[in-house]
């Protein structure tokens, strides 16, 4: 995967970018903190959100994480996986594990999004 395509939020999102679509999902670092996945609520296909916007709710035996839309566009598919198998989240967060696809209608704030680099950086903080 081409470190350029992926960015990161303060919030430990990520957000994979291929043409206008935006994948999703959570951190490994964020996943390792809420221990075992058993239970995530997704947002509904085709709904518009905000940057900013809760799109998706992850929940463990210890916590609870409000997943945040980090850009503007269309939710145009959900992981149906996650819904028998939410530890995929554990044990593959990049890859099997994602959230949702959004089809971004401004690109623009990705730029203003964390690189792999600044992204560790601010874990070290």
């Amino acid at each position: 995967m081409d470190a350029d395509y992926i960015r990161y939020t303060k919030r430990h999102e990520w957000a994979m970018l291929e043409d206008d679509v935006v994948t999703v999902g959570i951190t490994d670092y964020v996943q390792k903190e809420l221990e075992t996945v058993s239970y995530v609520d997704m947002p509904a296909e085709d709904i518009e959100v905000i940057s900013g916007d809760e799109a998706a709710t992850v929940e463990s035996q210890n916590d609870s994480l409000s997943v945040i839309a980090p850009l503007d566009g269309t939710i145009v598919e959900v992981n149906r996986l996650l819904e028998d198998n939410p530890e995929l989240i554990n044990s593959d967060p990049y890859g099997d594990g994602w959230l949702f696809r959004l089809e971004v209608t401004d690109i623009s704030p990705w730029h203003d999004m964390l690189s792999a680099e600044e992204y560790e950086e601010y874990l070290g903080e």
